[in-house]
């Protein structure tokens, strides 16, 4: 249930499909857990998603997702997402789905048997691959399909796979992020142009000009990550994570080699040490993919951020404050409808709007 009260609501074909009361997704974290965030973030009247762990935690990982899984629908008793790179083996003709995505992706499909956990959870979203590798076995659950893209050609492959919904991930945002930087707002119109489903826009979104500007742009919503890693109900991860987040400037970020491409983060240590193994031996491929989830672990679970690996929006250059979620999600869209009322006054002769610095425009030349 919606903790946020009545307020303004924006309608649009994601809310619609989803059942959700505002048109804000929290992206997929991790990969440590994310159940109260979640949960948080869904009560608020968004779409909250369950990161899934890591991608090599094998046999023991599937029993946390489902555990992470049955704990969120206990939490809440609206709409849950969850998040499932669906990466394909190198090389492999016709793309073969890695054993980890399989396992996760099965995991979620397997819970939907428990009625309970099926009422909740409606929304699975996939990244990383072509959705077409696990578009069957999604179809059949009877889950809505919510796939990441970063670039155009990708938007319109993933449409003709048959997702329901597609999320554009522009340059900037963190986490995984492109071989082919394209940012947000370039990308973000590029996409609704393109394709026909349902379009969320995400990449350096924290209030309500990036939700408007969104809007703006064709997306039927907006998702934010680094906006809820810095909030008073992500719990389950060590508070200096959120605190390194706000004190991160601008150009502090760095685009690092991932497992399916590259990834942006802030600087630290194990970052640095990240890099060092690049063009050599230290390592197997398998070895160091372990490496990368245990020192991400370390960072979210335990605050390590020195020795840790930090993914983390550009965003966060400009968040200096830790949100309470049930207050941020109807509050940040009546924002929007309240900034919207107040441009409006630049058209048709009515008057500047009220001065504020967040909606200031300078005058034509």
């Amino acid at each position: 249930m919606t903790d946020g009260g009545p307020g303004p609501r924006i309608t649009t074909r994601v809310t619609e499909l989803l059942g959700i009361e505002h048109p804000i997704i929290q992206e997929g974290l991790g990969p440590y857990k994310t159940v109260q965030l979640a949960a948080a973030v869904t009560n608020a009247g968004g779409l909250g998603t369950i990161s899934m762990p890591g991608m090599t935690a094998g046999a023991q990982g599937v029993r946390d997702l489902r555990a992470y899984i049955e704990q969120a629908c206990e939490l809440t008793d609206g709409t849950l997402a969850v998040n499932i790179p669906v990466g394909t083996a190198k090389g492999a003709e016709p793309p073969e789905l890695l054993p980890f995505s399989a396992a996760y992706v099965g995991c979620v499909i397997d819970a939907l048997r428990d009625s309970a956990i099926a009422q909740r959870l409606r929304v699975i979203t996939t990244s990383a691959g072509p959705p077409g590798v696990v578009r069957r076995a999604i179809a059949d659950s009877g889950l809505i399909h919510a796939h990441k893209v970063g670039g155009t050609r990708q938007a319109i492959r993933a449409e003709r796979d048959g997702v329901d919904v597609i999320i554009a991930s522009g340059y900037e945002a963190g986490g995984h992020t492109h071989a082919r930087p394209v940012h947000t707002i370039v990308l973000g119109a590029n996409v609704t142009e393109a394709v026909d489903v349902p379009v969320v826009i995400a990449g350096g979104i924290r209030d309500a000009r990036g939700i408007l500007a969104a809007l703006a742009l064709g997306a039927d919503a907006v998702a934010m990550g680094t906006r809820f890693v810095a909030s008073c109900d992500n719990p389950d991860w060590d508070d200096a994570y959120a605190q390194r987040v706000l004190a991160m400037q601008e150009g502090e970020d760095v685009v690092f080699p991932a497992v399916f491409g590259p990834s942006r983060g802030l600087a630290s240590d194990g970052l640095s040490e990240l890099l060092s193994f690049v063009g050599s031996e230290a390592m197997t491929e398998s070895e160091l993919t372990a490496w990368k989830d245990d020192r991400l672990i370390i960072a979210q679970r335990d605050g390590d951020v020195t020795h840790g690996i930090m993914p983390c929006g550009q965003v966060a250059s400009g968040i200096g404050d830790l949100i309470h979620v049930a207050e941020f999600v109807p509050g940040v869209v009546a924002e929007t409808a309240a900034l919207l009322e107040r441009l409006s006054g630049l058209f048709g002769g009515t008057g500047r709007p009220e001065s504020d610095p967040r909606t200031r425009t300078r005058a034509p030349s």
